[in-house]
């Protein structure tokens, strides 16, 4: 596509005179806003650009002291066309980095007075705790001190007169001889003197040291002893994720029958060794009185992306152009034309079921194309596509117009914030107008560059090629102006675009290298699973020993099948893998359990309120991934208030003996979506009579589920009005009592059928009719125009001038 000096300077966001300027002083004279720029002269102009100084943005990045340097990689960054200007002064940005830096101090300022207020706020508490144990120590200590001069005094008293009892004794008395003393011997010097003993530390103690000696103890261990806080203690509790109720008990220092006593009063029923989120923990903590805080705990994993953070020199890669659109706008016939190929003729129902990734080689230039669903059923799928891309392609039919999927696309496109080209197909049809989707896209915020917007809007047809070298020429000028880069060097970092179960390979895992460089015996962590990498193969089949970024390329070697749209590390040793892959699992099972809780609780409270629900069990396995995630989102949004589906297991592969087991266990039913069945899994469900169904299109799938459950509703019931009576005269009759003489006014009038009488236009009573007579015959039905005897049973208030209405009950099958 020829550009001019006018629409290059719509791209540039010059002046067509700026862009005759550069061209001048690069050499290239003569031209003016309507002259036509060849390849050569732009690539000319662009390095003119590029020669130019780049003045610093206006943004700055401000970090906390002591913080380690972060490095920003291009996926983190979202770089939006046109959105900055090279013009701006730098006076500006200088007056803006002063008014930040100066907001920023008084920010520093006000948390360091806050920090020194509640410091002194507790050096006050604490002071005032001191105090109130020095004074409960010094009573106890002046109690024990007069304790013990009593004490003193009393056992000096009691010495003085053992002492003076002993004296009177040994004074004999005059004329009186003294008595004999056994064992005495001749020396009366030698005999020991009595006297008053010292203290035995083995002799028990009397009641009264006793009691001191408790005393003296109980004192020394209150000193000891926790003290009861005069204020209430308000702790802050940081609750970094899910928490165990045990485990925030006892952050906050109290009984765990406290807090579950909390819970069970916001109607949150569980047990100690329960888990509880984190919105529903901090809940809990301001109930306490106590003051909860998010928290961010460094992980292992989180240890290891910060250790794998690189600050290497970045070099340009080939841009990750995403396509998207409604289903059956000819997104994978566009990339079928782009690369001479023909992939949606093997497509199944002619529609895309899995993510397909494939490199594109454009006049040199390299473009990876990832190529998604564009069925109802696909949303996170596409979601994931938007994610890793850098330029969208969205496609719109040109015969069909702006479609449900289409919106959603554009509203992932506008959530991730990438560039977006829309492609136009199907131009080779009869009766388009290009115009009036353009007028339709303009609603939603998509407004071409021809209608003074910034969205590149190119007229293609995938059938005839039209348009295909204009839409690769403005997907080559973005990505030269945008100048997307990476890190090719160091271990490699990616994302799962799909994974499937392969036989003779195994588990075959799609992956997409967005930094560094993956080689043959890199150890690899994708989601839950991890492994060494055995074999690299680009799309085409040919086999690499490394893959470089933008690459999407299909490895072999994982533990297992991972989830698309799994982050990918590569890592050091296989033992830091299966750390961070355990981790991973742990935190997951806590999220699965909290989930079961949950829906154990939602199902018992729905069971109160509205009684049993229908559950239609279902055993899903697929061939990939992908498509597995989106049919238990396509299944479980089917579920009502009345019959709900669920997927008691799914899987990638193919149907085994263990799958028809657990759905003869669980009374499953057993989907297969592009697998099928080994001979022993047939014959087990042949015995079991458990059901297999085999698909290879989703919508059908989908549809025969809701069959299924549409089969499980309760019938919807209608009444109708057969026949009208009216009462003419009343008969008795021995052995059938009142008869009811009436002329049939309309319909029919049928033996054995409901009735209702009314009375005035007002239903008196409802019930059956009991018998039906033409004059004297019994009959089982009277026509219209004619006379009958009607007998109603369990009723006799029958009078002249009623009506009876004859009606039936009409079940009717209702359908989601």
């Amino acid at each position: 596509m020829a550009h001019t000096v006018q629409t290059l300077s719509k791209l540039l966001k010059k002046t067509p005179d700026e862009v005759v300027t550069i061209l001048a002083n690069a050499g290239v004279d003569g031209k003016n806003s309507d002259s036509v720029i060849s390849a050569e002269e732009r690539k000319i102009l662009m390095s003119s650009l590029s020669k130019r100084p780049i003045r610093r943005s206006s943004m700055s990045i401000f970090r906390k002291a002591g913080t380690k340097p972060n490095t920003v990689s291009v996926s983190d960054v979202k770089v939006k066309v046109r959105s900055k200007r090279l013009t701006q002064p730098i006076t500006m940005i200088d007056e803006q980095s002063k008014v930040i830096s100066n907001e920023m101090a008084n920010a520093a300022l006000a948390a360091l007075d806050a920090g020194r207020n509640a410091d002194e706020i507790l050096l006050a508490q604490d002071a005032r705790r001191l105090e109130v144990v020095r004074l409960q120590k010094s009573q106890v200590e002046e109690g024990l001190e007069i304790q013990r001069e009593t004490i003193k005094k009393v056992q000096e008293k009691e010495a003085e007169k053992k002492v003076e009892k002993l004296k009177t004794v040994d004074k004999p008395k005059e004329g009186n001889k003294p008595k004999r003393l056994r064992n005495t011997s001749s020396d009366n010097n030698t005999r020991k003197q009595l006297h008053v003993a010292r203290h035995n530390p083995n002799r028990k103690l009397k009641k009264k040291d006793r009691t001191h000696l408790s005393q003296k103890i109980q004192a020394e261990q209150a000193q000891h002893a926790f003290q009861k806080p005069i204020e209430k203690v308000i702790h802050e509790v940081a609750i970094v994720g899910n928490i165990k109720v045990t485990e925030l008990a006892q952050k906050m220092a109290t009984k765990a029958g406290e807090v579950l006593k909390v819970l069970m009063s916001m109607g949150v029923m569980v047990t100690l060794n329960d888990v509880i989120d984190q919105d529903t923990a901090l809940l809990v903590v301001e109930e306490m009185g106590h003051k909860g805080i998010i928290s961010v705990e460094e992980t292992i994993e989180d240890v290891l992306i910060e250790q794998l953070k690189s600050n290497e020199h970045k070099s340009t890669r080939p841009p990750v152009v995403t396509i998207m659109g409604h289903v059956d706008h000819g997104k994978t016939s566009l990339l079928d034309y782009i690369r001479q190929t023909k992939v949606a003729h093997g497509e199944v129902g002619g529609i895309t079921q899995h993510i397909g990734a494939y490199q594109v080689q454009s006049d040199g230039n390299v473009i990876t194309f990832i190529d998604t669903p564009g069925h109802a059923a696909f949303s996170k799928m596409r979601f994931r596509g938007a994610n890793v891309t850098d330029i969208v392609i969205l496609v719109v039919a040109a015969d069909d117009g702006v479609m449900p999927q289409t919106i959603e696309s554009i509203k992932h496109i506008q959530i991730v914030g990438v560039p977006m080209i829309v492609a136009i197909n199907k131009i080779d049809k009869e009766c388009i107008d290009v115009d009036k989707i353009k007028q339709v896209l303009s609603t939603y915020d998509v407004i071409s560059e021809d209608w003074g917007g910034d969205v590149i809007m190119v007229p293609v047809s995938a059938h005839t090629g039209e348009g295909v070298d204009a839409l690769l020429d403005a997907i080559s000028l973005t990505a030269e102006i945008l100048e997307f880069s990476a890190v090719s060097e160091g271990p490699a970092h990616g994302t799962v675009l799909e994974a499937r179960l392969e036989k003779g390979r195994g588990k075959v895992t799609t992956i997409l290298v967005q930094s560094g460089t993956l080689n043959k015996g890199d150890i690899m962590i994708a989601g839950f699973e991890y492994g060494k990498v055995k074999q690299i193969s680009d799309d085409k089949g040919k086999i690499l020993k490394l893959a470089m970024p933008s690459m999407p390329v299909e490895v072999l070697g994982l533990s297992g099948v991972p989830n698309s749209g799994d982050e990918v590390i590569v890592v050091g040793s296989e033992r830091k893998a299966r750390e961070v892959a355990n981790f991973r699992k742990s935190k997951d099972r806590e999220m699965q359990l909290q989930k079961q809780q949950a829906s154990k609780m939602e199902n018992f409270l729905m069971k109160m309120e509205k009684g049993d629900i229908s559950t239609v069990n279902v055993l899903l396995k697929a061939d990939v991934r992908g498509s597995t995630q989106a049919l238990i989102e396509a299944l479980e949004e089917l579920s009502t208030d009345e019959v709900r589906v669920k997927v008691v297991s799914s899987g990638v592969g193919g149907i085994n003996n263990t799958d028809i087991t657990l759905a003869a266990t669980s009374s499953a039913l057993v989907l297969g979506f592009n697998v099928r069945a080994d001979a022993v899994a047939r014959k087990t469900a042949d015995n079991e009579g458990v059901r297999i169904e085999y698909y290879s299109i989703i919508y059908n799938l989908i549809n025969d589920v809701k069959a299924i459950m549409s089969g499980l509703l309760s019938p919807e019931l209608s009444e109708n009005i057969i026949g009208i009576a009216s009462v003419k005269n009343i008969f008795k009759s021995q052995k059938m009592g009142d008869i009811a003489g009436c002329m049939v006014d309309e319909g029919t009038v049928k033996r054995d059928s409901l009735i209702r009488v009314l009375r005035d236009s007002v239903v008196i009573f409802d019930g059956k009719l009991e018998s039906l007579r033409r004059f004297k015959d019994d009959v089982n039905e009277v026509k219209s125009g004619t006379e009958c005897g009607i007998g109603v049973l369990h009723y006799t208030d029958v009078q002249p001038g009623d009506q009876i209405e004859i009606f039936e009950r009409v079940e009717k099958a209702r359908i989601l």
